[in-house]
């Protein structure tokens, strides 16, 4: 089990990774090296021998390998990006990069999204080394970059261009699984990662003829996309469930007590009440215009008019979403993949799966471990080119009350020093038995 060492350790590399600004602003704004050194040392410090590898100077990636006693078992990829999202201090309680510690809780960006992970990794290998622990199989431990924009300089780097680091491994585990989620009614649940949608980010671009403004004009750019943008914004996808999501169904049911119907699926969501957040988002594909660029001059028509749209797909409906998109856009407006990932999918009744539920059960043995799918995307995309399912599991035991999925990417992201304690012996305990 985790020393005491490891618990003051996990508290100190949050913030002072925290205090490491690797702000992410798109476009290569971004320079991780400064904590992706720091890691590195924390894990020579350890006695392992990581390497530091950049596609761009500054987006600094590091990967490192401890041995297993076990040398016929699988590898366990265990990865935790470096970057954050940008933070408006004047938003914020306490300065985002101050790394605060105040009142049992470590304020700033990163906090959840995910420098606490890393520090949890750094602490449960640094007290391996102090206890002398060797794992059952390989772990290879990865630091990423570029995580928070397209991945290009981190994971999709690192698997393009040096997949031999990554040989034998079959199974990652990383960012947003096995949380404290409080349904409100004094049940707690720690959903496990078991799949995410695709990523399917697209620029639109209407053309048309350019004029004055004061003219009839039937081929305005900016009417094509605006009609173009409502049509995709209204649309109602239709329902799809993936092994994951049924599975994830089937068993928070289970824990209230209610008859599974699948035949009606938006009725089972509203009878689980605050719970089905867990899953209303990853039943359907799902398409959201974010962005609008269009004109110069308020009497001149534009001849394009040009809209980004966040869109996301499940696994085996990525043909259904071209397709849909195709339609909607129609004739008059063209689009294409500002950046596009793959769906994934991981099973729910394999031995690893059984092991990160016994080890979040072991210290929360008031709570209900279930599947669930991802909305959004994490490197695990990147990783699974080289054949590697991946998990979300990153524990954090969390009061009622502390929304931890709106403090991702929120203001005032903070982590509870109990919640890294927590983080520290499930992680060590599932890391023992893997």
């Amino acid at each position: 089990m985790a020393d005491e060492r490891a618990l003051d350790e996990v508290v100190t590399f949050t913030s002072d990774l925290i205090r490491i600004d690797t702000t992410n602003r798109g476009g290569g704004d971004c320079r991780e090296r400064p904590a992706a050194e720091y890691a590195a040392a924390r894990l020579a410090e350890a006695g392992l021998e990581p390497v530091l590898l950049e596609r761009t100077p500054g987006r600094t990636n590091v990967v490192a390998r401890l041995e297993g006693s076990d040398p016929s078992a699988d590898a366990l990829l265990v990865h935790g990006h470096l970057d954050v999202v940008p933070a408006e201090a004047a938003d914020w309680s306490v300065h985002p990069f101050s790394g605060e510690i105040r009142d049992g809780v470590v304020w700033g960006r990163g906090a959840v999204d995910m420098k606490n992970m890393d520090a949890m990794i750094l602490s449960v290998v640094r007290a391996w080394a102090r206890e002398g622990v060797r794992p059952r199989r390989d772990i290879v431990i990865a630091f990423t970059a570029d995580e928070e924009a397209s991945a290009a300089d981190g994971s999709g780097f690192l698997a393009d261009r040096h997949a031999h680091l990554f040989e034998g491994c079959t199974e990652g585990v990383s960012e947003s699984g096995a949380f404290t989620f409080h349904d409100g009614a004094g049940r707690q649940l720690y959903p496990i990662a078991a799949g995410e949608r695709g990523t399917a980010w697209m620029k639109l671009t209407a053309r048309g003829r350019a004029g004055h403004g004061s003219k009839v004009n039937r081929e305005n750019a900016v009417t094509r996309l605006a009609a173009a943008i409502n049509r995709i914004g209204e649309h109602e996808w239709p329902l799809r469930l993936t092994p994951t999501v049924r599975a994830a169904l089937t068993e928070i049911a289970a824990v209230y007590g209610i008859d599974t119907d699948l035949t009606d699926v938006d009725a089972l969501l509203d009878k689980l009440g605050p719970a089905a957040k867990l899953v209303e988002a990853t039943v359907r594909n799902s398409s959201n215009p974010t962005m609008l660029d269009a004109g110069y001059k308020v009497n001149v028509i534009p001849g394009e008019a040009v809209a980004h749209v966040d869109g996301r797909f499940l696994p085996g409906a990525e043909d259904e979403f071209r397709a849909t998109m195709d339609r909607l856009t129609g004739p008059d407006v063209d689009w294409e993949f500002a950046h596009h990932e793959t769906a994934l999918q991981a099973p729910v009744d394999t031995p690893t799966f059984a092991r990160m539920r016994a080890a979040v059960e072991e210290f929360a043995p008031e709570g209900h471990v279930v599947p669930y799918c991802m909305s959004g995307g994490t490197d695990a995309k990147q990783f699974s080119r080289l054949g590697i399912t991946g998990y979300g599991f990153a524990p954090l035991k969390l009061p009622e009350g502390f929304d931890y999925q709106a403090l991702f990417h929120g203001v005032d992201e903070r982590v509870p020093v109990e919640a890294l304690h927590f983080g520290v012996r499930v992680l060590d305990r599932f890391l023992r038995t893997a």
